[in-house]
């Protein structure tokens, strides 16, 4: 049988251990910093966040990971994602266990904001 999906991204963070926790926490207070405007919601089984409408950004929590959805695929950033396991559809993988990258994760949302405004 199939665990609920959550109804909130507080009820998401709380369904993981407390060190995911954590970093789950950090990743939605850097999300908020830099896009103050952004509505949160759960989509796909995941924590997401939309603006003005529009799908914004999302992030996961994961057993080795987390994974931020909805990267920009640009060459600006080629460098800054050479350090992470990425994928071709828009994933990028931050280590659980080491510190996410406040700068690379503020510049990949608002870049996002860019991309939908």
């Amino acid at each position: 049988m199939k665990a609920p999906v959550a109804a909130s991204i507080d009820e998401y963070i709380i369904g993981f251990p407390v060190e995911v926790q954590v970093m789950l926490k950090q990743m939605r207070y850097i999300i908020h910093k830099a896009a103050p405007h952004a509505e949160e919601k759960i989509s796909y089984g995941m924590a997401a966040f939309t603006l003005n409408g529009k799908n914004l950004i999302y992030f996961a929590g994961n057993k080795k990971h987390i994974g931020l959805y909805g990267i920009p695929d640009s060459k600006e950033f080629k460098k800054d994602f050479a350090a992470y396991k990425t994928s071709g559809k828009g994933t990028i993988q931050f280590p659980l266990g080491k510190p996410l990258p406040v700068a690379l994760i503020t510049r990949i949302v608002k870049h996002r904001i860019q991309k939908i405004s």
